[in-house]
């Protein structure tokens, strides 16, 4: 594991000396534009593991993505190698088919810390609830990014993240009533405590997630990527690519419902995915939204 193959990997080539918030946000972005959020290892008949090693080899060599427990752990290993003041915390996410928050925490977060402010850097979130730039940890600030119009808002030691977006323009109108979109303008998205982690506080939800039947990711194989302009995305067979600011406080959103044949030449071509086993798409309606 090294710190250049990982670069070579996300395409970094800026400077490294400085641990300041420039150069986090400048890391962030190529780790997001480039590894994928993922969980297709569930469809194709691999398990997925939380070895820091394994989650290298699968990220950085076989150029695959992750869930929220692979990237965020990668991207924490290296800004800790880096210098930065990184650890680990966990989030509650909340589901909007049933409006309420999970109650087993799955959401693996990385807190930094730069000349005494604290910053959430998420990159295993995906679509369009993936922040772009770290986030200042301040309760009730708007924190406009390209995405959207992300705040944090703190009640009794319990930090809640929400995202506003703006309207949404559907040229298919086929999927205008899709399940995949999101009908609220403001969505909220996870809950936190400053609570410090460790990997091994996933343990349980890393087996579970990805074998119980209850679970939204052995119901949908996903596969998200951003772009320099917005976010690409397939759920089962249907093919999403979005535009931020489109027009004036408008996204475009495309749809296109892929044959089987289509689904490893999109993979390749759209995520620079090869999978070495055979995928078998699946997208059990409901419980996710884009």
């Amino acid at each position: 594991m090294n710190l250049e193959e990982y670069f070579a990997r996300t395409g970094y080539k800026g400077s490294l000396e400085n641990q300041d918030l420039e150069t986090l946000t400048d890391i962030f972005q190529h780790h997001i534009r480039a590894v994928p959020f993922e969980n297709l290892s569930i469809h194709c008949g691999e398990k997925i593991t939380l070895e820091l090693e394994h989650v290298y080899n699968k990220i950085v060599r076989r150029k695959r993505g992750g869930w929220c427990m692979e990237n965020n752990q990668l991207l924490g290993w290296v800004l800790k190698c880096l210098g930065y003041d990184a650890s680990f915390l966990g989030a509650y996410v909340f589901n909007p088919h049933e409006n309420a928050y999970a109650n087993i925490m799955t959401h693996l977060l990385v807190k930094v810390v730069i000349d005494g402010k604290a910053y959430i850097v998420d990159g295993g979130f995906g679509v369009s609830y993936q922040m772009w730039q770290p986030m200042e940890l301040v309760s009730g600030k708007d924190q406009p990014q390209v995405p959207g119009v992300f705040r944090f808002t703190e009640k009794n030691a319990t930090w809640y993240l929400e995202k506003m977006r703006r309207k949404q323009y559907i040229p298919n109108q086929n999927f205008s009533n899709s399940d995949l979109l999101e009908k609220k303008e403001c969505r909220k998205v996870y809950m936190f405590s400053l609570e410090p982690r460790t990997v091994e506080d996933f343990r349980f939800q890393c087996t579970y997630l990805q074998t119980s039947p209850d679970s939204l990711f052995t119901k949908k194989s996903i596969c998200t990527l951003q772009t320099t302009d917005g976010f690409r995305a397939l759920i089962g067979w249907t093919l999403t690519e979005t535009t931020y600011n489109y027009k004036e406080n408008m996204d475009l959103v495309e749809f296109i419902t892929l044959k089987d044949e289509e689904v490893e030449k999109t993979l390749k071509e759209k995520f620079n995915i090869t999978l070495e086993r055979k995928l078998i798409p699946i997208n059990v309606k409901g419980f996710y939204t884009i």
